[in-house]
Protein backbone atom coordinates (compact mmCIF):
# COMPACT_ATOMS: atom_id res chain seq x y z
CA UNK A 1 0.00 0.00 0.00
CA UNK A 2 1.37 3.49 -1.32
CA UNK A 3 1.55 5.93 2.15
CA UNK A 4 -1.73 8.00 3.56
CA UNK A 5 -1.96 10.74 1.48
CA UNK A 6 -2.08 14.16 3.25
CA UNK A 7 -4.73 17.09 1.77
CA UNK A 8 -6.64 18.29 4.39
CA UNK A 9 -9.33 20.27 2.54
CA UNK A 10 -12.78 19.61 3.33
CA UNK A 11 -15.03 18.05 1.30
CA UNK A 12 -18.15 19.84 -0.24
CA UNK A 13 -19.95 17.50 -2.34
CA UNK A 14 -20.08 14.14 -4.37
CA UNK A 15 -18.75 15.98 -7.60
CA UNK A 16 -15.45 16.85 -5.92
CA UNK A 17 -14.93 12.51 -4.88
CA UNK A 18 -15.66 12.14 -8.41
CA UNK A 19 -13.28 14.49 -9.57
CA UNK A 20 -10.55 13.43 -7.79
CA UNK A 21 -10.98 9.91 -9.88
CA UNK A 22 -11.71 11.87 -12.87
CA UNK A 23 -8.07 13.45 -12.85
CA UNK A 24 -7.08 10.21 -13.56
CA UNK A 25 -7.49 11.13 -17.04
CA UNK A 26 -4.41 10.77 -19.33
CA UNK A 27 -3.51 10.59 -23.19
CA UNK A 28 -2.21 7.61 -24.22
CA UNK A 29 0.98 9.28 -25.05
CA UNK A 30 1.46 9.89 -21.10
CA UNK A 31 -0.12 5.90 -19.81
CA UNK A 32 2.57 4.39 -17.86
CA UNK A 33 2.84 1.08 -15.62
CA UNK A 34 3.16 0.91 -11.83
CA UNK A 35 3.73 -2.82 -10.74
CA UNK A 36 4.00 -3.77 -6.98
CA UNK A 37 5.15 -6.77 -5.51
CA UNK A 38 5.63 -8.20 -2.01
CA UNK A 39 7.81 -11.19 -0.50
CA UNK A 40 7.65 -12.32 2.87
CA UNK A 41 10.76 -11.92 4.57
CA UNK A 42 12.46 -15.48 6.86
CA UNK A 43 15.39 -15.91 8.50
CA UNK A 44 18.35 -17.66 6.47
CA UNK A 45 18.72 -19.59 9.33
CA UNK A 46 15.72 -22.03 10.48
CA UNK A 47 13.26 -20.10 7.68
CA UNK A 48 11.37 -18.25 10.35
CA UNK A 49 9.54 -15.31 10.10
CA UNK A 50 11.26 -11.59 11.08
CA UNK A 51 10.49 -9.31 13.79
CA UNK A 52 10.15 -5.70 13.33
CA UNK A 53 12.36 -4.94 16.49
CA UNK A 54 16.03 -5.89 17.10
CA UNK A 55 19.65 -5.70 15.43
CA UNK A 56 18.42 -8.08 12.66
CA UNK A 57 14.56 -6.81 12.64
CA UNK A 58 12.64 -5.55 9.84
CA UNK A 59 13.24 -2.33 11.09
CA UNK A 60 16.84 -2.86 11.03
CA UNK A 61 16.45 -3.48 7.26
CA UNK A 62 14.75 -0.39 6.73
CA UNK A 63 16.84 1.78 8.71
CA UNK A 64 19.75 0.31 5.81
CA UNK A 65 18.07 0.57 3.21
CA UNK A 66 17.49 4.18 4.01
CA UNK A 67 21.39 4.48 4.37
CA UNK A 68 21.56 3.02 0.81
CA UNK A 69 18.75 4.60 -1.36
CA UNK A 70 18.88 7.78 0.54
CA UNK A 71 15.16 7.49 0.61
CA UNK A 72 12.53 9.76 2.80
CA UNK A 73 11.55 7.53 5.82
CA UNK A 74 7.60 7.00 6.66
CA UNK A 75 7.22 7.17 10.06
CA UNK A 76 4.72 6.44 12.82
CA UNK A 77 5.40 7.05 16.37
CA UNK A 78 9.07 7.19 16.00
CA UNK A 79 9.19 3.27 14.43
CA UNK A 80 10.42 3.63 10.52
CA UNK A 81 7.11 1.91 8.58
CA UNK A 82 8.39 2.94 4.99
CA UNK A 83 10.60 4.52 2.49
CA UNK A 84 9.74 6.82 -0.25
CA UNK A 85 11.82 8.31 -3.25
CA UNK A 86 10.78 12.28 -3.44
CA UNK A 87 11.93 12.44 -6.97
CA UNK A 88 8.54 10.71 -7.87
CA UNK A 89 10.41 7.06 -8.04
CA UNK A 90 8.98 3.78 -6.10
CA UNK A 91 7.97 3.42 -2.12
CA UNK A 92 8.74 0.85 -0.19
CA UNK A 93 6.08 -0.61 2.41
CA UNK A 94 5.47 -3.22 5.08
CA UNK A 95 1.90 -5.16 5.04
CA UNK A 96 0.98 -6.42 8.43
CA UNK A 97 2.93 -9.41 9.00
CA UNK A 98 6.04 -7.47 7.80
CA UNK A 99 5.78 -8.60 3.90
CA UNK A 100 7.91 -6.08 2.09
CA UNK A 101 6.79 -4.09 -0.58
CA UNK A 102 7.69 -2.56 -3.88
CA UNK A 103 5.17 -0.18 -4.97
CA UNK A 104 7.49 0.70 -7.92
CA UNK A 105 7.57 4.13 -10.21
CA UNK A 106 5.66 4.64 -13.12
CA UNK A 107 7.08 3.71 -15.80
CA UNK A 108 6.43 3.76 -19.64
CA UNK A 109 8.12 -0.05 -20.92
CA UNK A 110 7.99 -3.26 -18.92
CA UNK A 111 12.08 -3.56 -19.60
CA UNK A 112 12.14 -0.39 -17.36
CA UNK A 113 10.07 -2.60 -14.90
CA UNK A 114 12.63 -5.11 -14.72
CA UNK A 115 15.71 -2.75 -14.26
CA UNK A 116 13.22 -1.21 -11.42
CA UNK A 117 13.00 -4.51 -10.01
CA UNK A 118 16.70 -6.02 -10.60
CA UNK A 119 17.94 -3.18 -8.87
CA UNK A 120 15.39 -3.54 -6.28
CA UNK A 121 16.24 -7.11 -5.31
CA UNK A 122 20.31 -6.11 -5.47
CA UNK A 123 19.45 -3.55 -2.73
CA UNK A 124 17.70 -5.51 -0.54
CA UNK A 125 19.84 -8.34 -0.57
CA UNK A 126 22.92 -5.76 0.06
CA UNK A 127 21.33 -5.11 3.53
CA UNK A 128 19.10 -8.01 4.18
CA UNK A 129 22.21 -10.74 3.47
CA UNK A 130 24.23 -9.18 6.56
CA UNK A 131 21.08 -9.13 8.81
CA UNK A 132 20.44 -12.90 8.19
CA UNK A 133 17.11 -12.38 6.20
CA UNK A 134 16.06 -13.85 2.88
CA UNK A 135 12.38 -13.43 0.79
CA UNK A 136 10.51 -15.94 -0.83
CA UNK A 137 8.20 -15.82 -4.13
CA UNK A 138 5.25 -17.36 -2.97
CA UNK A 139 1.30 -16.44 -2.46
CA UNK A 140 1.09 -17.67 1.14
CA UNK A 141 3.81 -18.37 3.97
CA UNK A 142 4.21 -21.96 3.04
CA UNK A 143 4.89 -22.90 6.99
CA UNK A 144 3.78 -20.58 9.48
CA UNK A 145 0.38 -20.66 11.64
CA UNK A 146 -0.77 -17.23 12.39
CA UNK A 147 0.35 -16.72 15.26
CA UNK A 148 3.76 -17.46 14.75
CA UNK A 149 3.73 -14.07 12.35
CA UNK A 150 5.21 -10.85 14.01
CA UNK A 151 2.76 -7.83 14.32
CA UNK A 152 4.38 -4.25 12.13
CA UNK A 153 4.15 -1.38 14.36
CA UNK A 154 1.11 0.45 11.78
CA UNK A 155 -2.10 1.75 13.58
CA UNK A 156 -3.91 1.07 10.43
CA UNK A 157 -3.44 -2.59 10.73
CA UNK A 158 -4.47 -2.44 14.31
CA UNK A 159 -7.96 -1.50 13.17
CA UNK A 160 -8.05 -3.94 10.52
CA UNK A 161 -6.67 -6.86 12.62
CA UNK A 162 -9.94 -5.33 15.06
CA UNK A 163 -12.03 -5.23 12.52
CA UNK A 164 -11.40 -8.44 9.97
CA UNK A 165 -12.68 -11.58 12.19
CA UNK A 166 -15.88 -9.37 12.38
CA UNK A 167 -16.63 -9.82 8.30
CA UNK A 168 -14.93 -12.65 7.52
CA UNK A 169 -13.43 -16.28 8.13
CA UNK A 170 -10.09 -15.63 6.22
CA UNK A 171 -9.40 -11.78 6.91
CA UNK A 172 -6.05 -12.20 9.46
CA UNK A 173 -4.64 -14.83 7.07
CA UNK A 174 -4.92 -12.13 4.50
CA UNK A 175 -3.33 -9.34 5.81
CA UNK A 176 -0.11 -11.99 7.57
CA UNK A 177 0.14 -14.82 5.08
CA UNK A 178 -0.16 -13.50 1.60
CA UNK A 179 1.62 -11.89 -0.86
CA UNK A 180 0.24 -10.46 -4.48
CA UNK A 181 2.24 -9.00 -7.49
CA UNK A 182 -0.30 -6.48 -9.09
CA UNK A 183 -0.13 -4.01 -12.01
CA UNK A 184 -1.87 -0.36 -12.12
CA UNK A 185 -2.80 0.80 -15.80
CA UNK A 186 -4.22 4.02 -16.89
CA UNK A 187 -7.12 5.00 -18.83
CA UNK A 188 -7.91 7.89 -21.53
CA UNK A 189 -11.29 8.73 -20.69
CA UNK A 190 -14.27 7.34 -18.42
CA UNK A 191 -15.34 4.73 -21.36
CA UNK A 192 -11.83 3.83 -21.96
CA UNK A 193 -11.38 3.26 -18.05
CA UNK A 194 -15.56 1.44 -18.26
CA UNK A 195 -13.57 -0.81 -20.91
CA UNK A 196 -10.71 -1.95 -19.24
CA UNK A 197 -12.41 -2.38 -16.16
CA UNK A 198 -14.84 -4.65 -17.41
CA UNK A 199 -12.49 -6.57 -19.85
CA UNK A 200 -9.70 -6.80 -16.67
CA UNK A 201 -12.86 -7.81 -14.43
CA UNK A 202 -13.98 -10.21 -16.59
CA UNK A 203 -10.82 -12.12 -16.91
CA UNK A 204 -8.70 -11.73 -13.55
CA UNK A 205 -9.04 -15.19 -13.10
CA UNK A 206 -6.52 -15.80 -15.76
CA UNK A 207 -3.93 -14.28 -14.03
CA UNK A 208 -4.86 -16.08 -10.88
CA UNK A 209 -4.58 -19.48 -12.57
CA UNK A 210 -1.15 -18.18 -14.32
CA UNK A 211 -0.06 -16.78 -11.46
CA UNK A 212 -1.40 -19.63 -8.78
CA UNK A 213 1.17 -19.78 -6.06
CA UNK A 214 -0.13 -20.80 -2.68
CA UNK A 215 -0.60 -24.56 -2.31
CA UNK A 216 0.52 -25.11 0.71
CA UNK A 217 -0.79 -23.79 4.66
CA UNK A 218 1.03 -24.60 7.58
CA UNK A 219 3.78 -27.15 5.68
CA UNK A 220 0.72 -29.03 3.97
CA UNK A 221 -1.15 -28.97 0.84
CA UNK A 222 -4.03 -26.48 1.43
CA UNK A 223 -6.31 -28.75 -1.44
CA UNK A 224 -6.15 -24.98 -3.28
CA UNK A 225 -3.50 -23.98 -5.87
CA UNK A 226 -3.95 -20.41 -5.16
CA UNK A 227 -5.29 -20.52 -1.55
CA UNK A 228 -4.48 -16.97 -1.67
CA UNK A 229 -7.42 -16.49 -4.00
CA UNK A 230 -9.26 -18.44 -1.80
CA UNK A 231 -8.40 -16.20 1.24
CA UNK A 232 -10.07 -13.22 -0.87
CA UNK A 233 -13.90 -15.10 -1.33
CA UNK A 234 -14.16 -15.27 2.77
CA UNK A 235 -11.85 -11.70 3.78
CA UNK A 236 -14.19 -9.09 3.89
CA UNK A 237 -17.09 -9.24 0.91
CA UNK A 238 -18.09 -5.95 1.44
CA UNK A 239 -15.20 -4.71 0.06
CA UNK A 240 -14.11 -7.15 -2.20
CA UNK A 241 -15.10 -9.65 -5.14
CA UNK A 242 -15.84 -8.86 -8.57
CA UNK A 243 -18.04 -5.31 -8.64
CA UNK A 244 -20.72 -6.68 -10.84
CA UNK A 245 -22.36 -3.16 -11.02
CA UNK A 246 -19.34 -2.45 -13.42
CA UNK A 247 -21.20 -4.21 -16.19
CA UNK A 248 -24.61 -2.58 -15.72
CA UNK A 249 -25.40 0.10 -18.13
CA UNK A 250 -24.54 3.62 -16.74
CA UNK A 251 -21.42 2.52 -15.31
CA UNK A 252 -18.42 5.31 -14.53
CA UNK A 253 -16.64 7.25 -11.95
CA UNK A 254 -19.65 8.50 -10.28
CA UNK A 255 -21.36 4.85 -9.59
CA UNK A 256 -18.03 4.27 -8.73
CA UNK A 257 -18.59 6.56 -5.90
CA UNK A 258 -21.55 5.48 -4.81
CA UNK A 259 -20.21 2.12 -4.29
CA UNK A 260 -17.14 3.27 -2.47
CA UNK A 261 -19.71 5.24 -0.08
CA UNK A 262 -21.15 2.63 1.10
CA UNK A 263 -18.20 0.64 1.90
CA UNK A 264 -17.56 0.06 5.23
CA UNK A 265 -14.59 2.48 6.43
CA UNK A 266 -11.96 1.29 8.96
CA UNK A 267 -10.17 4.32 10.52
CA UNK A 268 -10.10 8.54 9.76
CA UNK A 269 -6.17 9.72 10.26
CA UNK A 270 -5.65 12.93 11.64
CA UNK A 271 -1.55 13.96 12.14
CA UNK A 272 -0.55 10.71 14.07
CA UNK A 273 -3.44 9.39 15.27
CA UNK A 274 -5.49 6.60 13.12
CA UNK A 275 -9.16 7.05 14.59
CA UNK A 276 -11.15 3.98 14.76
CA UNK A 277 -14.05 4.12 12.51
CA UNK A 278 -14.69 0.49 11.89
CA UNK A 279 -18.21 -0.52 10.19
CA UNK A 280 -19.36 3.29 9.53
CA UNK A 281 -20.02 4.32 5.87
CA UNK A 282 -17.91 7.47 4.29
CA UNK A 283 -21.54 8.29 3.25
CA UNK A 284 -22.65 9.31 6.64
CA UNK A 285 -19.16 10.79 7.68
CA UNK A 286 -19.71 12.86 4.30
CA UNK A 287 -22.60 14.38 5.96
CA UNK A 288 -21.31 14.82 9.81
CA UNK A 289 -22.78 11.78 10.79
CA UNK A 290 -19.61 10.21 12.06
CA UNK A 291 -20.15 8.78 15.36
CA UNK A 292 -16.39 9.35 16.12
CA UNK A 293 -15.92 12.81 14.60
CA UNK A 294 -19.22 14.49 14.68
CA UNK A 295 -19.84 17.44 12.97
CA UNK A 296 -16.65 16.89 10.61
CA UNK A 297 -16.14 16.83 7.38
CA UNK A 298 -13.75 14.32 5.74
CA UNK A 299 -10.80 15.69 3.49
CA UNK A 300 -9.73 14.42 0.14
CA UNK A 301 -6.91 12.24 2.30
CA UNK A 302 -9.43 10.80 3.88
CA UNK A 303 -11.42 10.05 0.17
CA UNK A 304 -8.16 8.27 -1.11
CA UNK A 305 -6.72 6.41 1.98
CA UNK A 306 -11.09 5.38 1.93
CA UNK A 307 -10.41 3.94 -1.39
CA UNK A 308 -6.89 2.56 -0.80
CA UNK A 309 -9.14 -0.33 2.00
CA UNK A 310 -11.37 -1.05 -1.34
CA UNK A 311 -9.87 -4.50 -2.21
CA UNK A 312 -11.69 -6.05 -5.53
CA UNK A 313 -10.35 -8.20 -7.77
CA UNK A 314 -9.49 -4.86 -9.95
CA UNK A 315 -9.62 -1.78 -8.37
CA UNK A 316 -10.13 1.94 -9.19
CA UNK A 317 -8.38 4.84 -7.93
CA UNK A 318 -6.63 7.25 -10.56
CA UNK A 319 -5.38 3.99 -12.04
CA UNK A 320 -6.90 0.66 -12.38
CA UNK A 321 -4.77 -1.80 -10.30
CA UNK A 322 -5.22 -5.54 -10.89
CA UNK A 323 -5.25 -7.54 -8.43
CA UNK A 324 -5.30 -10.97 -9.09
CA UNK A 325 -2.15 -12.27 -8.98
CA UNK A 326 -0.33 -14.94 -6.39
CA UNK A 327 3.15 -13.31 -5.39
CA UNK A 328 5.71 -14.92 -7.72
CA UNK A 329 9.36 -15.26 -7.68
CA UNK A 330 11.57 -12.37 -9.41
CA UNK A 331 11.82 -14.13 -12.58
CA UNK A 332 8.07 -14.40 -13.26
CA UNK A 333 7.61 -11.26 -11.61
CA UNK A 334 7.42 -8.76 -15.05
CA UNK A 335 4.76 -11.24 -16.44
CA UNK A 336 2.21 -9.36 -15.17
CA UNK A 337 2.55 -5.74 -16.55
CA UNK A 338 3.69 -7.91 -19.77
CA UNK A 339 0.66 -9.98 -19.80
CA UNK A 340 -2.03 -6.59 -18.76
CA UNK A 341 -0.50 -4.40 -20.74
CA UNK A 342 -0.44 -5.87 -24.25
CA UNK A 343 -4.13 -6.61 -23.53
CA UNK A 344 -5.38 -3.30 -22.19
CA UNK A 345 -2.74 -1.25 -23.81
CA UNK A 346 -3.65 -2.19 -27.26
CA UNK A 347 -6.92 -1.39 -28.67
CA UNK A 348 -7.31 -3.85 -31.25
CA UNK A 349 -6.64 -6.60 -28.30
CA UNK A 350 -9.07 -4.08 -25.95
CA UNK A 351 -11.76 -5.06 -28.30
CA UNK A 352 -10.99 -8.20 -28.97
CA UNK A 353 -10.71 -9.25 -25.00
CA UNK A 354 -14.11 -7.45 -24.58
CA UNK A 355 -15.40 -9.89 -27.63
CA UNK A 356 -14.44 -13.06 -25.37
CA UNK A 357 -16.30 -11.77 -22.24
CA UNK A 358 -18.69 -10.15 -23.41
CA UNK A 359 -21.50 -12.51 -23.59
CA UNK A 360 -20.43 -13.84 -19.72
CA UNK A 361 -23.07 -13.34 -17.10
CA UNK A 362 -22.66 -11.96 -13.63
CA UNK A 363 -23.49 -15.49 -12.37
CA UNK A 364 -20.89 -17.01 -14.80
CA UNK A 365 -18.43 -14.16 -14.12
CA UNK A 366 -18.73 -15.03 -10.13
CA UNK A 367 -19.21 -18.75 -10.55
CA UNK A 368 -15.27 -18.45 -12.69
CA UNK A 369 -13.90 -16.86 -9.95
CA UNK A 370 -15.48 -19.13 -7.15
CA UNK A 371 -13.79 -21.97 -9.25
CA UNK A 372 -10.25 -20.82 -9.91
CA UNK A 373 -8.33 -20.93 -6.51
CA UNK A 374 -9.05 -24.45 -6.77
CA UNK A 375 -9.22 -25.75 -10.11
CA UNK A 376 -7.35 -23.07 -11.47
CA UNK A 377 -7.16 -23.71 -15.56
CA UNK A 378 -9.88 -26.42 -15.58
CA UNK A 379 -12.41 -24.35 -14.13
CA UNK A 380 -15.07 -23.08 -16.61
CA UNK A 381 -17.19 -20.65 -18.41
CA UNK A 382 -19.83 -20.91 -20.69
CA UNK A 383 -18.53 -24.55 -22.51
CA UNK A 384 -14.91 -23.85 -22.59
CA UNK A 385 -12.11 -24.51 -20.14
CA UNK A 386 -10.00 -21.39 -18.51
CA UNK A 387 -6.94 -22.46 -20.06
CA UNK A 388 -7.90 -22.44 -23.54
CA UNK A 389 -9.32 -18.40 -23.17
CA UNK A 390 -6.09 -17.93 -21.54
CA UNK A 391 -4.14 -19.20 -24.23
CA UNK A 392 -6.18 -16.93 -26.31
CA UNK A 393 -5.27 -14.17 -23.81
CA UNK A 394 -1.70 -15.12 -23.88
CA UNK A 395 -1.49 -14.60 -27.52
CA UNK A 396 -3.12 -11.50 -27.62
CA UNK A 397 -1.30 -9.91 -24.83
CA UNK A 398 2.17 -11.26 -27.39
CA UNK A 399 0.83 -9.66 -30.50
CA UNK A 400 0.15 -6.33 -28.93
CA UNK A 401 3.61 -6.21 -26.77
CA UNK A 402 4.94 -6.52 -29.94
CA UNK A 403 2.64 -3.69 -31.92
CA UNK A 404 3.71 -1.89 -29.07
CA UNK A 405 6.89 -2.32 -30.30
CA UNK A 406 9.14 -0.73 -27.52
CA UNK A 407 12.51 -2.31 -27.54
CA UNK A 408 15.05 -2.74 -25.43
CA UNK A 409 19.48 -1.76 -25.94
CA UNK A 410 19.27 -5.84 -27.51
CA UNK A 411 16.78 -5.07 -29.88
CA UNK A 412 14.31 -7.16 -27.91
CA UNK A 413 10.29 -5.70 -27.63
CA UNK A 414 8.58 -6.55 -24.36
CA UNK A 415 6.65 -9.70 -25.50
CA UNK A 416 10.23 -11.31 -24.28
CA UNK A 417 8.73 -11.06 -20.69
CA UNK A 418 5.85 -13.65 -21.46
CA UNK A 419 7.88 -16.38 -21.61
CA UNK A 420 7.62 -17.62 -18.32
CA UNK A 421 3.52 -17.28 -18.91
CA UNK A 422 4.21 -19.52 -22.16
CA UNK A 423 5.58 -22.10 -21.11
CA UNK A 424 3.24 -22.44 -17.84
CA UNK A 425 0.70 -22.59 -21.17
CA UNK A 426 2.97 -24.95 -23.23
CA UNK A 427 3.21 -27.74 -20.16
CA UNK A 428 -0.95 -26.75 -18.97
CA UNK A 429 0.03 -26.40 -15.29
CA UNK A 430 -0.02 -23.41 -13.10
CA UNK A 431 3.20 -22.94 -11.12
CA UNK A 432 1.16 -24.41 -7.96
CA UNK A 433 0.54 -27.68 -9.58
CA UNK A 434 4.21 -28.12 -10.80
CA UNK A 435 5.11 -27.12 -6.71
CA UNK A 436 2.82 -30.01 -5.64
CA UNK A 437 4.66 -32.29 -7.79
CA UNK A 438 7.87 -31.33 -5.99
CA UNK A 439 6.58 -31.73 -2.87
CA UNK A 440 5.22 -35.42 -3.95
CA UNK A 441 8.26 -35.99 -5.15
CA UNK A 442 11.54 -34.88 -4.59
CA UNK A 443 10.83 -32.43 -1.94
CA UNK A 444 9.91 -35.72 0.06
CA UNK A 445 6.77 -34.34 1.57
CA UNK A 446 8.31 -31.28 3.11
CA UNK A 447 8.00 -27.38 1.91
CA UNK A 448 11.41 -26.55 3.44
CA UNK A 449 12.76 -26.12 -0.15
CA UNK A 450 10.71 -23.95 -1.20
CA UNK A 451 12.69 -21.54 0.92
CA UNK A 452 15.68 -22.29 -1.22
CA UNK A 453 13.58 -22.80 -5.02
CA UNK A 454 11.57 -20.02 -4.54
CA UNK A 455 13.81 -17.24 -2.61
CA UNK A 456 14.44 -13.82 -4.32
Amino acid sequence: MARDQIDMTPLQSRDELVAWLEAGVKPESEFRIGTEHEKTPFTLEGHQPVPYEGAKGIGALLEGMKLLLGWEPIMERGNIIGLYDVTGGGAISLEPGGQFELSGAPVETVHQTQSELMAHLAQVREIATPLGIGFLGLGMTPSWSRAQIPVMPKGRYKIMRNYMPKVGKYGLDMMFRTCTVQTNLDFSSEADMVKKLRVSLALQPIATALFANSPFTEGKPNGFLSFRSEIWRDTDNARSGMVPFAFEDGMGFERYVDYALDVPMYFVKRDEEYIDVSGSSFRDFFAGKNAALPGERPTLSDWANHLSTIFPEVRLKRYLEMRGADGVPWGRLPALPAFWVGLLYDNDNLDAAWDIVRHWTAPERQALRDDVPRFGFKSRIKDRYLFEIAKECLILSHAGLRRRGRIDHLGRDESRFLEPLERIIETGRSPAEEMLEKFNGPWKGSVEPAYQEYAF
